[in-house]
């Protein structure tokens, strides 16, 4: 029997193997900026998970990405990718006519399938999926996830300034789900947080950005309310010219006509995801969860529309004062989602967004730990329940951003409180202290000299 070198040098020297070991994880631990026991635990559980996911998509074999057959599922990235074609083939406008989409969608999964995925994205949108259109059905999947799940986690590492931050966003509960169809939540969260990560510094350059995010204009709803209340009108401005510019192109390139088509399927994707029953509920919001406790749909939209104006007024209250920019931009990634009740568990991402914020302005004490730890289960339990119950999730990021924000107001409160009496303190002592000390003693009066000279 032969032993190879590389096993006897092993055998002899097993001591030699352990330090390969150490210097290993050493390098290891120092790229992604952990020193502490904690964080070192926290970075090796974060990479167990995130690979985790990666071997238990790849173990759906024939559930993901491709059936036994190797043809296409029906996943929603099957949607976007006929979108694609359609938009190449110069048929933009049949994108939003669910029959001819869905025949399109059948043509890419080889197999005809209940139901349609259908399209009811801004025309800005075909931009992006006519450019993955251009690979094949497996490859644009493939690119498109790592691409996005790759920018979603260099942001939210940018924004906690730690390394570790990209390794736990990906190891986050509405990654395996958003992997699985191919959908684009990590993209919102990404140009999310860049907005918010270039408001301060670079107001031209986070407009511009905000732009884009009128490709999915329900998380939009509450920017132009935070920058007018922070007075950041270069942003807003330029958020606006973006948003016309890009769908413009969209427009010139598709056709304005897509415009029109656009608004008719939003109409439709509201009657089917909202109005018509028997759905399930699987829209994460207030408006979901009062539909599957049995309430009627004005008690629904009634519970909604609260939640979004009360959401709204203390964006508004909140971006008008001096507290930290990290806890406001904080609550308003947290807020986007509460507003809308068109939200599904794919476009949780942004979630990472705010607590990457909440981070940021310092570290997570015990309560918000305990927040964080039960909004994981609730993401979890709405891939299989039919209660939308990942809309705890938000509503607990949501109440951590602002308990931060609760405490800075009554910390600057209390800080003038405190100036306020040290002021009256002062003026009571100014009060008590003589006049000659105050004004210093009494000018010596000048003896003039009035004895006149005799004369000689």
């Amino acid at each position: 029997m032969t032993v190879s070198r590389e096993s006897e040098v092993t055998t002899k020297n097993p001591g030699r193997v352990s330090g390969v070991l150490d210097r290993t994880l050493g390098l290891f631990f120092e790229f992604f900026q952990v020193s502490s026991d904690n964080e070192k635990l926290l970075l090796i559980l974060s990479c167990a998970v995130a690979f985790g996911y990666l071997e238990l998509l790849g173990a759906m074999h024939g559930a993901w990405l491709l059936d036994a057959q190797g043809h296409p599922l029906a996943r929603d990235f099957a949607a976007f990718w006929s979108a694609g074609r359609q938009a190449l083939a110069g048929a933009a406008l049949a994108t939003y006519d669910p029959n001819l989409q869905h025949a399109a969608e059948v043509a890419t999964v080889g197999h005809a399938f209940g139901g349609g995925l259908g399209w009811s994205y801004p025309p800005v949108f075909l931009l992006a999926v006519a450019m993955l259109a251009c690979l094949p059905y497996a490859s644009a999947f493939v690119a498109w996830c790592v691409a996005t799940i790759a920018l979603y986690g260099g942001v939210v590492a940018a924004i906690s300034e730690r390394r570790i931050g990209f390794m736990i966003a990906l190891a986050a509960p509405w990654v395996p789900m958003a992997l699985s169809l191919g959908q684009n939540g990590f993209l919102t969260a990404a140009i999310i947080g860049l907005v918010l990560l270039n408001l301060e510094n670079r107001p031209v350059v986070s407009g511009l950005i905000l732009g884009l995010l009128s490709y999915k204009p329900q998380f939009g709803i509450l920017f132009p309310f935070a920058l007018a209340a922070g007075g950041y009108w270069r942003a807003f401005v330029s958020a606006a010219v973006a948003a016309a510019a890009w769908n413009g192109l969209a427009g010139a390139v598709f056709g304005f006509a897509t415009l029109g088509a656009f608004l008719d399927a939003l109409s439709l994707t509201a009657q089917t995801h909202l109005i018509a029953p028997g759905l399930g509920w699987k829209v994460q919001s207030l408006y979901g969860l009062v539909r599957t406790l049995g309430g009627s749909g004005t008690v629904a939209w009634t519970a909604q529309a609260l939640i979004a104006f009360s959401t709204l007024v203390l964006v508004v209250v909140f971006w008008r004062t001096k507290m930290p920019f990290s806890i406001k931009a904080a609550f308003l990634a947290a807020a986007v989602t509460l507003p809308t009740p068109y939200i599904f568990f794919y476009d949780l991402p942004v979630l990472a967004v705010a607590l990457a914020f909440v981070y940021r302005h310092r570290r997570f004490d015990k309560i918000e730990i305990a927040l964080i730890a039960g909004a994981i289960p609730c993401v979890f339990a709405s891939f299989w329940l039919v209660v939308p119950s990942a809309w705890l999730a938000s509503l607990a990021v949501a109440a951590i951003a602002l308990r931060r924000c609760y405490s800075s107001v009554q910390a600057h409160r209390s800080g003038e409180s405190r100036v306020s009496a040290y002021a009256c303190s002062v003026a009571h002592e100014i009060g008590r202290v003589p006049t000659q000390r105050l004004m210093g003693p009494p000018p010596v009066p000048t003896i003039q000299n009035t004895h006149r000279q005799a004369p000689s």
